[in-house]
């Protein structure tokens, strides 16, 4: 079982830290392996959207398929792998803080298969990944760019 949480303080509003992050399009632009994001449904963002991603893990292309599950707009963010090579959940959730947003990003799944035996590794790697791409995107909201809001 992999249960990795990863927080960090961006310093920027909730509503524009939330908006930017559960937007799957910004995907590619702040998680680190992931390099291509194609919504499957139409419409605005909410529960039953589903978002296909290609992602590069071990030197490996991976496809999968995600579906929000949970969605509270500006707190909560819940998607599960509908397809892929290993099933995950992941969790996003906003709250406001003195100074900005805390962002907290969680990935809980069960590994088969290949993946069952990279389970062993997977959570160090998990967590080293979050940490860097939550480090990203902080940079990128707290430059201004993303919205075109002022930082908080």
């Amino acid at each position: 079982m992999v249960n990795v949480q990863t927080e960090i303080l961006i310093r920027r509003r909730r509503d524009d830290v939330a908006d930017y992050a559960a937007n799957p399009d910004n995907a590619p632009q702040w998680y680190d392996n992931i390099h291509s994001s194609q919504r499957l449904t139409t419409g605005p963002i909410d529960v039953g959207s589903k978002v296909a991603f290609t992602a590069k893990f071990l030197g490996r292309d991976l496809n999968y398929t995600y579906e929000f599950i949970e969605y509270v707009p500006g707190e909560k963010l819940v998607m599960r792998t509908a397809q892929g090579p290993f099933p995950m959940q992941t969790t996003y959730t906003w709250a406001e803080v003195i100074g900005g947003t805390r962002m907290t990003l969680g990935n809980t799944g069960e590994p088969s298969g290949f993946s069952q035996l990279a389970g062993l590794f997977m959570a160090p790697m998990i967590s080293r990944a979050t940490r860097k791409d939550l480090h990203k995107l902080k940079s990128i909201l707290e430059a201004g760019a993303a919205t075109g809001s002022d930082p908080a």
